[in-house]
């Protein structure tokens, strides 16, 4: 049951979300590997690159991948927060005197997140007849690639999200800010949460984003990256550090919400679970 309300609360927000994850993906491919000021730049920020999906591309176009979106955080959602989720149920996340450890928190948070983006993977890379096409052209392997490059972007960002979310909670209940059991416990620690994610995780973001666009040989070896490593040093050499952060306004406003959805209905679905089959 962890994993369907982990699940169904991932779908939830992505319903929301896909329009920013369309923004910023645009954003984050707009002059890659070209220095500052000698490209054209189709998306000035984050709501002219809206206005302007919106006005050439047709409305319909900001919710471009909502199948395949839906499905993917479905499966690597539902199992990360399910296997989180599970961890936390069976005290292994607390200490022998029954409080939150954050470095547990922060490792089974990694781990859940490999779990689930390594099995996501494929999703990622597009919708049936895409699978079908990728796997013919550059055989089972192919539906991973890219997979290991994104790794440690999930690893970092799982890590700081649920580590995150788990200790401003446990912190915010100790203070008694809010009621017992309150909504806006949950709520406040995912704000709080959706914040450090972003910053964690752009410059990985922009990578694994690079990785998966990049064109590839005939055996499917990327022409542009030789991993996650090379892509962030390509890009901070060519466009600065700052371009590592680029989009970064797009992936707030996509990370932080989705974060903040996510993990809100997903501590709400499960408390509700809880209380009503008490």
């Amino acid at each position: 049951m962890d994993f369907l309300m982990s699940g169904l609360a991932a779908c939830g927000a992505c319903v929301f979300t896909n329009p920013l994850e369309v923004v910023k993906t645009r954003m984050q491919l707009q002059g890659e590997l070209q220095a500052p000021g000698t490209y054209k730049r189709h998306y000035r920020n984050v709501f002219h690159a809206f206005f302007t999906i919106g006005k050439v591309d047709g409305l319909a176009a900001l919710q471009k991948g909502l199948a395949p979106a839906l499905l993917y955080q479905f499966l690597m959602n539902g199992i990360r927060l399910g296997t989180y989720g599970l961890a936390d149920s069976r005290g292994y996340l607390h200490t022998a005197e029954g409080t939150l450890s954050p470095v547990r928190s922060a490792a089974v948070g990694a781990l859940a997140g490999v779990m689930g983006a390594y099995l996501g993977s494929p999703i990622y890379m597009g919708m049936f007849q895409a699978l079908t096409k990728i796997g013919q052209k550059h055989g089972l392997v192919g539906l991973w690639r890219g997979a290991l490059g994104g790794l440690p972007r999930v690893v970092i960002g799982s890590s700081t999200q649920l580590c995150t979310f788990s200790s401003t909670k446990d912190l915010l209940s100790q203070w008694e800010i809010f009621p017992p059991q309150s909504w806006k416990v949950a709520l406040a620690a995912a704000m709080v949460s959706g914040m450090a994610v972003v910053l964690a995780m752009t410059p990985f973001d922009v990578a694994s984003t690079r990785l998966y666009n990049q064109p590839t040989d005939a055996q499917g070896k990327g022409l542009m990256y030789r991993g996650i490593l090379d892509a962030l040093l390509q890009t901070a050499r060519a466009e600065g550090i700052f371009g590592m952060y680029k989009g970064i306004g797009a992936s707030y406003f996509r990370l932080g919400p989705h974060t903040i959805l996510s993990l809100f209905f997903w501590d709400q679905l499960r408390f509700l679970y809880h209380t009503y089959t008490k």
